[in-house]
């Protein structure tokens, strides 16, 4: 503990730091206000009596805890960053199959740019999109007693003041990763989910605290465990040795070192368990269609039932599935082969070009399956922790989406705040334990 408050206190010894990390927590302290201020038109109270906008469940309750309540509360933020996330993924598939996307990421700096901004407009008119299906729930679901106003220009202001909302998000983010700390994007779903986490708290010390202490000890231990499981895969990598050739140029040797290729268990990220979720709400959102069929009803109550062991295994597996597919398009071993033909190395023991690829594309095949594994069997742990009869709000922080987010995005920020550290040759945010990833 003294090795940490030093560490602390090392921060806000160095000025730029600071103000870096003022900076981002005042930006966020805006992006938590926005979420309580409701949509023009939209009475709070009549829509908390309805039961808010989402109904608490499927992938609206899903959508809810990413913006940190301002879906169901009808906040100008109620879609939050997610068009903008899936702009970021459209761009994304798309750089893995359209030649000209491909070009744009060769391009380096000015590339880059071409695809943000892409990327922006992308966000602006998905945002359009789903403000209008936004709107219609309002106006025609259970809370259309809280519409105040005449609905064709609710229709309208809502449509602009949800799109303008979440550009403005978008923007927060990007000051955030220019000038706070952190990935501004990331952060800010974070924030929202880490909104969720007190009340789920709160709940789970409720039910168990005068009924069975030990349970509710036992509990905060398997989550602990489940946590430190998530940084240790988070972190872990497998590193290929590349050789440098030497050569010399005038009177000077350059190369001659041996560097590693960094490989990680779990290149995909949290992204494959958020594209299974998705796709595991679309069979229930298509039955909502079609109220009068018995078999399509029954099929969307198979997968409305998270907790259900048929829709547990499923999900492992389209988790699993998912893994491969985003670690395919996310990380090419023929780029990587190509880079270091051209910078002049080679893995020992293995041929330059295609054998270079294929012994790439084979480590990252292998180390991809026990991270895929892994993913899945986090991605259905809130499940078994609701068989288990943990209270559903706090269940869904036993794993899933919310808690490799929060992981994740913890672990990169305390990268970038140990580098700070580092370079003015102070210890590391941890002391005698510095975060992995800023090793070597």
């Amino acid at each position: 503990m003294a090795g940490l408050a030093e560490s602390v206190r090392n921060i806000w010894q160095v000025e730029e730091l600071r103000d870096r990390i003022l900076y981002t927590l005042g930006l966020l302290a805006i992006y938590r206000f926005g979420t309580y201020v409701t949509l023009p038109g939209v009475d709070a109270n009549a829509l908390a009596a309805a039961g808010g906008a989402t109904g608490g469940s499927g992938i609206l309750g899903f959508l809810d805890m990413f913006v940190g309540g301002a879906f169901s509360q009808a906040g100008i933020f109620a879609l939050g960053i997610m068009p903008y996330i899936t702009a970021s993924i459209i761009i994304q598939l798309m750089g893995a199959v359209v030649p000209y996307f491909q070009k744009l990421q060769r391009q380096g700096e000015e590339g880059r740019r071409k695809i943000t901004q892409l990327t922006r407009y992308g966000t602006v008119g998905i945002t359009a999109l789903q403000s209008i299906g936004y709107t219609i729930n309002l106006q025609y679901g259970a809370t259309g007693q809280a519409i105040v106003i005449n609905s064709t220009f609710f229709m309208i202001s809502t449509v602009i003041v949800l799109t303008s909302g979440t550009v403005f998000v978008m923007w927060l983010g990007e000051r955030i990763s220019e000038n706070g700390i952190g990935n501004g994007i990331s952060l800010v779903i974070t924030i929202g989910i880490i909104a969720f986490l007190p009340q789920g708290l709160m709940n789970e010390f409720t039910t168990n605290l005068n009924s069975n202490v030990f349970l509710l000890i036992l509990e905060m231990g398997i989550w602990s465990l489940i946590v430190c499981g998530i940084v240790l895969v988070s972190q872990g990598m497998r590193r290929i040795p590349v050789q440098y050739a030497k050569r010399v140029v005038g009177r000077k040797v350059y190369g001659g070192t041996t560097q590693y290729l960094p490989l990680r268990v779990n290149a995909a990220g949290v992204m494959p368990i958020i594209f299974a979720q998705s796709i595991m709400f679309i069979p229930g959102t298509v039955a909502t269609f079609f109220p009068d069929s018995p078999w399509m009803q029954s099929f969307g109550a198979f997968f409305g039932d998270p907790s259900g062991w048929g829709y547990s295994v499923l999900f492992f597996f389209v988790c699993v599935g998912f893994t491969y597919f985003y670690t395919a398009i996310s990380v090419n071993p023929q780029e990587m082969a190509d880079t270091i033909k051209r910078q002049g190395g080679f893995i020992p023991g293995v041929k330059q070009g295609r054998q270079t690829r294929e012994f790439i594309d084979n480590i990252l095949t292998k180390i991809t399956l026990p991270g895929s594994i892994f993913l899945g069997f986090v991605a259905i742990l809130p499940a078994f922790a609701m068989m288990a009869g943990v209270n559903q709000s706090f269940a869904y922080f036993y794993g899933g989406t919310s808690l490799l987010i929060l992981v994740q995005v913890t672990l990169d920020t305390l990268q970038q705040i140990e580098s700070h550290l580092l370079m003015r040759h102070y210890d590391g945010f941890m002391k005698g334990s510095r975060v992995r990833g800023r090793r070597g």
